[in-house]
């Protein structure tokens, strides 16, 4: 949530603050439109404050993030001068301002910069891993739009993510820097090029048998006949990708939207396919066809249309690997010759896939282990994971609260061997009480968690000549999922001093192979109509819709605020009239979410959440249960989404000004594309955007308002 710039003065004095108040972190660090330091419209402002009142990202705010984050980690004690901190980005950045910056701030703040350049984002905890760095920062926005920028920050500790605690220490940190000073700083530590090092250990990684999970015995055969088309969305896949599919077998790998300009997840990605279930030939229809110019998913077409009868046989597979910018999401692609159409699969169906093969291949490992899926996922996921023999887990949106539970399950694990242990020492006080408080819905800190760990790795230590208390074997986890694309399975890392390690991480190639290994295993063998139908439908699906809000002010939206008791109630009202008992669900990890479980007499099993989003400038409001309460749940949404739209618009946000003067174009009916008049290239992503709120509609050759878009207008409140 964005601070205001009275909190900014405050925060500066006052010791005492509150996560919710004051973090300016999202779902995964920091992202936001990006600016140069020297562009007039934000002159006479600091980067702190230019980030807090007009919500961009320049160079010297990266510079200031990444300086107070390294330099909060030496005053920890984490770091000491001279240590390394590992860097990468994805190529949005192409002159390098921003990533400079980055660079910049860690070897002033006195630590070395290991620097991987345009790599995907699971080579930073991995690499840091590997060299035992101590920390590391990813330049992205991830599937944002290529006028975005952000940093993740991934910790020495098994590379989780910060957590809320952490945030909040790293925003007074952040806040505190005197910019001044900072641009007086002479660069202490070295710039280190380890990108060669770093591409062979992803390489190595990508295809150890034991990541991939291709059988020994078709290792030659499994992918022979699958031409695959490789969209790395003009991202940090570009060429790696396709190379490691090629190395892994793949029959014919062709590679697009791989330009390394700065286009990042333009008419490319997979931010694009999302919500989608099938792409039709009329939807690739020059001139009225949304994905016209969508060149990854216009060459599938093309060769399925070439080899339609192959595909028809099954002596051939015509499939697309999609990504996003920074290369930990995947979704797939794959040509059905009887439809003449492609049948997407999200991130929930390639974790069913992928968990599927696991408990075939191995039931006796994976039976009872935890199928993690967070909140966006449909609802029937957990139902499927729990028929399949899993243990079916919940959590918020964000890989970083899947990555946490993997953690705490481990330790976990050994917490049950303390308690059991007869011995009574002070070192068992301190374990149960650290096990207490990472367990406090209070406080999420990832060096509490690391801290336990510690401590158990040292309680093993003391009970030496007795039998190894925990085993090394994962036993607890099998899958993480979220439907946007994160699937998160075991790999194995070898370290630079040969030792192997388990390790967690989004990585959209380990997830692209995985999964075609599974589908190709457990379906390869089916009649062609029975493999299209198992693969559009792993799963029987539930109903699963979001509707969004653009350029919103995200502080009216949090827990007991006047606006979220307001939707709160108009929920509950509007679930009772259709016959719901609604009740509201609290996550420790986002306690500003609305979620509320809907149950009726009939067993219909549902959820509506409503939560800002932690990555863009939007509010979402998620439908979630069975088919047959599709209707009723359609009806609360479209209630719910009219209190936000009437309620949240910010009037000062440059996007809402571009979005309200083309409403005022269409208000007297269509508007030809030609006639339309908008700013480039604000105004073509504005009218996505529009698009995807439901505020107007695209016809053959031109914009017209919908029924909502009519609604608002006549509705909404003057822009002041």
């Amino acid at each position: 949530m964005l601070l205001s710039l009275q909190k900014y003065s405050e925060v500066r004095t006052n010791k005492k603050i509150s996560a919710r108040e004051f973090r300016l972190q999202g779902t995964d660090g920091i992202r936001s439109e990006v600016r140069l330091s020297s562009s007039e419209e934000i002159a006479n402002l600091t980067p702190q404050e230019i980030f807090l009142k007009l919500g961009y990202i320049t160079e010297e705010f990266m510079e200031i993030y990444a300086y107070a984050h390294t330099r909060q980690l030496i005053s920890a004690g984490k770091i000491r001068a001279g240590d390394n901190v590992v860097i990468g980005w994805d190529p949005r950045d192409p002159k390098g301002n921003h990533t400079s910056a980055v660079i910049s701030g860690v070897c002033k703040a006195g630590a070395n910069a290991l620097i991987l350049g345009v790599v995907p984002t699971p080579l930073v905890p991995m690499y840091m891993l590997y060299k035992n760095a101590c920390g590391g920062f990813m330049v992205t926005a991830s599937h944002n739009p290529k006028d975005q920028n952000g940093i993740k920050i991934f910790c020495s500790f098994k590379g989780l993510k910060l957590l809320p605690d952490n945030d909040v220490i790293l925003t007074r940190a952040v806040l505190e820097v005197e910019p001044s000073t900072l641009d007086k700083l002479t660069l202490k530590g070295k710039r280190i090029d380890s990108r060669r090092e770093a591409l062979e250990l992803f390489y190595k990684f990508s295809l150890a048998p034991k990541n991939t999970w291709v059988p020994p015995e078709l290792e030659k055969t499994l992918f022979k006949n699958i031409t695959l088309v490789v969209d790395a969305a003009n991202g940090s896949l570009s060429e790696i990708a396709a190379k490691i599919f090629r190395q892994v077998g793949f029959g014919d790998v062709i590679e697009i939207n791989s330009k390394l300009n700065g286009d990042v997840n333009l008419k490319s990605g997979v931010a694009d396919l999302e919500g989608k279930t099938i792409i039709t030939k009329e939807m690739i229809e020059r001139g009225t066809g949304i994905f016209a110019k969508h060149l990854a998913i216009t060459k599938l077409f093309e060769l399925g249309y070439k080899n339609r009868t192959s595909v028809a046989r099954g002596n051939q597979r015509i499939c697309g690997a999609v990504f996003d910018a920074d290369g930990d999401r995947f979704y797939r692609l794959d040509y059905d010759a009887s439809r003449n159409a492609l049948i997407v699969m999200n991130g929930d169906e390639a974790a069913f896939f992928q968990a599927k093969y696991l408990i075939t291949s191995n039931p006796k490992r994976y039976k009872g282990t935890r199928y993690i899926n967070t909140v966006e996922s449909d609802l029937n996921t957990s139902v499927t994971a729990g028929e399949q023999g899993f243990s079916p887990v919940l959590t918020p949106v964000g890989d970083k609260w899947i990555l946490l539970k993997i953690a705490l399950l481990m330790a976990e694990k050994q917490i049950r061997t303390v308690k059991k242990s007869k011995e009574r020492n002070v070192l068992q006080s301190s374990i149960l009480k650290k096990w207490k408080d990472v367990q406090n819905k209070d406080s999420l800190n990832v060096l509490k968690v690391e801290e336990l760990e510690l401590e158990l790795n040292q309680f093993e230590e003391i009970k030496k000549g007795v039998e190894r208390v925990v085993s090394d074997k994962n036993d607890l986890f099998s899958i993480g999922s979220e439907e946007t694309g994160h699937c998160i399975t075991e790999g194995y890392l070898t370290l630079e001093n040969k030792r192997q390690v388990s390790v967690f991480f989004g990585n959209g190639v380990k997830s692209a192979i995985n999964t075609f290994v599974a589908t190709q295993v457990l379906l390869g063998s089916k009649p062609t109509r029975a493999y299209f139908s198992n693969l559009s439908r792993p799963f029987r699906p539930g109903h699963k819709q979001t509707f969004y809000i653009y350029y919103v002010n995200k502080k009216l939206f949090h827990k007991n605020s006047p606006l979220w008791n307001q939707v709160k109630t108009s929920i509950y009202q509007e679930a009772r009239s259709k016959s719901f008992s609604p009740r509201l669900t609290s996550f420790r990890a986002e306690p500003d979410m609305l979620y509320i479980t809907l149950n009726s007499k009939k067993g219909e099993r549902a959820a509506i959440f409503v939560r800002n989003s932690g990555t863009e400038n939007k509010i979402g409001v998620n439908l979630r249960g069975p088919m047959k309460s599709t209707a009723k749940l359609k009806y609360i949404g479209e209630k719910c989404i009219k209190v936000l739209l009437s309620s949240m618009k910010d009037f000062e946000n440059h996007l809402f000004k571009l979005e309200e003067d083309i409403l005022n174009q269409l208000i007297h009916g269509s508007v030809s594309n030609a006639k339309l008049k908008f700013k480039k290239p604000a105004g073509e992503r504005v009218l996505s955007e529009m698009a995807k709120q439901g505020l107007i509609q695209l016809t053959k050759n031109d914009h017209a308002l919908t029924t909502l878009g009519k609604w608002y207008l006549s509705t909404k409140k003057p822009n002041r």
